[in-house]
């Protein structure tokens, strides 16, 4: 599983020209469900999201996590994440899990995020989505679970 994660000042999903997630301050996470994923890939990206320090703190050190600054999470699948880039000039995706296990997957960590006290919206699974945001800093890390 991996989450490519922006911290963001705001971020915003679309389907059909219409706003169906937004956030203001904290992070923009675009998540792809792997092969060979499991029930614990999840537990371990969603506790990663939590609790990754990408936010700066009074001494402008990059201490706290989303719950400290009580930010929002907008997580949108992203198969492409999962493609495979080493050989040739097209990607492949057979690293991709099928669509329906990375739909439950993706589900149930959106379902895991929410269980938190934080905003946590999110976009369509496989719809065409236009994502906007405002990256702070430029900050961005991938997460591996």
């Amino acid at each position: 599983m991996k989450a490519l994660i922006q911290r963001v000042s705001s971020a915003s999903v679309e389907v059909d020209q219409q706003t169906i997630g937004s956030i203001g301050q904290g992070l923009l996470v675009l998540l792809a469900v792997e092969k060979g994923d499991t029930l614990a890939s999840i537990d371990k990206i969603a506790h990663k999201l939590l609790h990754y320090r990408v936010f700066s703190d009074n001494n402008n050190k990059m201490n706290l996590n989303v719950q400290d600054v009580n930010g929002g999470l907008l997580v949108v699948s992203q198969f492409t994440l999962a493609a495979d880039t080493d050989k040739g000039l097209r990607p492949s995706f057979s690293n991709a899990a099928e669509p329906a296990i990375a739909k439950d997957y993706y589900q149930r960590c959106i379902a895991l995020l929410k269980a938190s006290s934080l905003k946590v919206e999110n976009g369509e699974f496989a719809a065409d989505m236009q994502v906007s945001l405002v990256n702070d800093g430029p900050v961005t890390f991938m997460l591996t679970a």
